[in-house]
C-alpha cells in the first residue's frame, strides 16, 4: 500500500454538464498526467464507439473531445491508500471537492465509473450534491469480466442524455 494525491486538475469547462467520476487515476494515468491513459483501459474506445468519432491518441484530441460534448472529467479521490491501481484496496480516502466543481460549471448530470467510484460518491460526496451519480460499468482492463460491447451498451445512456 502507498499513499498517493490526485495530481493533475480536473478537466471541465464553465459549460460541461456531464460529469464523469473515476475512484483515483491508475500508475499510468498519474505517470501521463490525464484520466485513462492506460493503452488497455477501454474508456477513449468506448466514447469513440457511442459517438461515433474519432478521438485521436493525444491529450490535447482527448480535451478537444471531451470540451465538444461539454463533458468534464475528475475523480472522488483526492488521495488515499492503494495498492498500485487496484480500487479494492483503497482505504483512507479523501474526497475530491466536487461541490466545487459543479458550482463552476454547467454540470446536471453525474456518472461514475465502475462500483468502487459509485461508493466513494455515495459516502463522501452525495451529501454535498444531492445529485444521484448513474453508474458506468468500469472501462479498466482489469474489469474484462464485462464484454467491450456490452459495456458501450451500458455508456449510450451519456450520448442520449443532451
Amino acid at each position: 500500500m502507498q499513499k498517493v494525491y490526485h495530481t493533475f486538475k480536473p478537466f471541465y469547462q464553465k459549460d460541461s454538464e456531464i460529469l464523469i467520476l473515476g475512484t483515483m487515476p491508475s500508475v499510468k494515468s498519474r505517470e501521463l498526467g490525464f484520466y485513462y491513459m492506460h493503452p488497455q483501459n477501454r474508456f477513449w474506445k468506448i466514447l469513440e464507439k457511442i459517438f461515433n468519432e474519432n478521438i485521436g491518441s493525444s491529450i490535447e484530441d482527448k480535451k478537444e473531445f471531451l470540451t465538444k460534448h461539454k463533458i468534464a472529467l475528475w475523480d472522488v479521490v483526492q488521495s488515499c491508500e492503494i495498492n498500485k491501481s487496484s480500487d479494492s484496496s483503497i482505504k483512507n480516502v479523501e474526497a475530491n471537492d466536487i461541490m466545487w466543481l459543479i458550482k463552476n460549471s454547467n454540470i446536471k448530470k453525474i456518472y461514475v465509473t465502475g462500483k468502487k467510484a459509485q461508493e466513494l460518491y455515495n459516502k463522501y460526496i452525495l451529501k454535498d450534491t444531492n445529485i444521484e451519480a448513474n453508474l458506468l460499468y468500469s472501462p479498466s482492463p482489469a474489469n474484462c469480466a464485462i464484454s467491450f460491447e456490452k459495456i458501450v451498451e451500458n455508456y449510450q445512456v451519456i450520448n442520449t442524455y443532451k
